[in-house]
C-alpha cells in the first residue's frame, strides 16, 4: 500500500516525537516574540524560532549571541569650583598676600598683612605705649623714648646725658644750680653763694689767696710729686670756669738755706706749678709766677710742723 507523501512525513515526525510541544532547543531565543510561552508548537517553530523568515526545509540558522549593550558614556568631568582664599590669621589679608602671617587677633594691618607702626619708631601700634614718638628718636621695646641716665628727661631732649643717679635736673636734663655759681647743687658745699662771687670746685667763694695744700716737691727740688696732681687738677677746673680770671702763682720756702737760695728755689717751684696749669689747658695769658723765698712765713720756722706749712704754693687772684 502506498501512503501519500504528507501521511508518510507525518508518520515519520510522529515516530520522532517532534509534533508535540517541545522544550526550546539550541535555537531557542526567549526574546523572540514568536515564542511568548518559551515553548515551540511544531517542527517549523523548532527550526525557526529566533530565526525569523526561515522555512521548513531551510538549513538551521546559527543563533548569534546578542551583542552586549554599549557601556554608558562616562560623564564629562565637572570642573571643581575654585577654593575660597584662606586668611589663616583673620587679619583681612589672604595668605597668598600676607607677608606677616601670624598677626595677633585684633591688630590693625597694612595691605601686606603687617601690623601698623604709625609713628615709624619700629614698635608696632599694638605694643606701642608712646604712639607719637618724634621721628628719629631712639625708643625702648615699649616704643617710648630712651632716658639713658634715668633723670626723667628723654635722650632726645637731654643736654646733659650723663647725669649721676639721684640728681635733680631741669627741663634740659641738666643738674640744678640753685645759686647760679656754676657748681651744681649735687656738688655745691656752699649752696647760697652770693651772686657774682667766684667759687672753687666745691661751690665756695674764692679767697683772694688760696693755699694749695698738699702740693709738694721732691726735697730741694722743683719737681712736683705725683700726689700733688689731683690738687692741681681741681685748680685747673676752677680757673677754666673763669676764663678771664688773672692768677699769680706764688712760691714760698721755709728758712733753711740762704735767703738767695730760697728765693730761687721758690721761684722755680712757682713756675713748675704754672707750667702744669698751662699744659692742662689754662690760658697762659692769665697766669704769672713769682718766688717769695722765706720772706712771708705763715708759721714758726723753728718747728718741723711750722716749716712744713711755710713750704707752700699759693694762688693769688688778681
Amino acid at each position: 500500500m502506498h501512503l501519500p507523501l504528507y501521511t508518510a512525513l507525518t508518520a515519520a515526525l510522529l515516530a520522532a516525537g517532534m509534533t508535540g510541544a517541545q522544550a526550546a532547543g539550541p535555537y531557542y531565543d526567549p526574546s523572540n516574540a514568536a515564542s511568548p510561552t518559551k515553548y515551540t508548537t511544531d517542527y517549523e517553530l523548532y527550526r525557526t524560532i529566533g530565526c525569523p523568515g526561515k522555512q521548513l526545509l531551510d538549513a538551521a540558522c546559527k543563533i548569534m549571541t546578542p551583542a552586549a549593550a554599549p557601556a554608558p558614556a562616562a560623564p564629562a568631568p565637572v570642573a571643581a569650583a575654585p577654593a575660597a582664599p584662606v586668611d589663616s590669621d583673620k587679619d583681612g589679608v589672604t595668605d597668598d598676600k600676607d607677608q606677616c602671617p601670624n598677626t595677633p587677633a585684633g591688630r590693625k594691618v597694612d595691605a601686606k598683612g603687617c601690623e601698623l607702626d604709625s609713628d615709624g619708631d619700629g614698635v608696632v601700634d599694638g605694643l606701642d605705649k608712646c604712639p607719637d614718638t618724634p621721628a628719629g628718636r631712639k625708643v625702648d621695646t615699649r616704643g617710648c623714648e630712651l632716658d639713658s641716665d634715668g633723670d626723667g628727661v628723654v635722650d632726645g631732649l637731654d643736654q646733659c646725658p650723663n647725669t649721676p643717679a639721684g640728681r635733680k635736673v631741669d627741663a634740659k636734663g641738666c643738674e640744678l644750680d640753685s645759686d647760679g655759681d656754676g657748681v651744681v647743687d649735687g656738688l655745691d658745699q656752699c649752696p647760697n653763694t652770693p651772686a657774682g662771687d667766684k667759687v672753687d670746685n666745691k661751690g665756695c667763694t674764692l679767697l683772694n689767696t688760696i693755699v694749695l695744700k698738699g702740693v709738694n716737691f721732691d726735697n730741694d727740688s722743683a719737681k712736683l710729686r705725683t700726689d700733688a696732681f689731683p690738687i692741681l687738677d681741681d685748680a685747673v677746673t676752677t680757673m677754666k670756669r673763669y676764663p678771664t680770671m688773672k692768677v699769680e702763682v706764688a712760691g714760698h720756702t721755709d728758712s733753711n738755706s740762704s735767703d738767695a737760695y730760697n728765693l730761687k728755689l721758690s721761684d722755680r717751684r712757682a713756675k713748675a706749678v704754672m707750667d702744669y696749669f698751662v699744659s692742662h689747658g689754662v690760658d697762659a695769658a692769665n697766669l704769672t709766677s713769682k718766688g717769695y723765698g722765706e720772706s712771708e712765713p705763715i708759721a714758726d720756722n723753728k718747728t718741723a710742723a711750722g716749716r712744713a706749712e711755710n713750704r707752700r704754693v699759693e694762688l693769688r687772684i688778681q
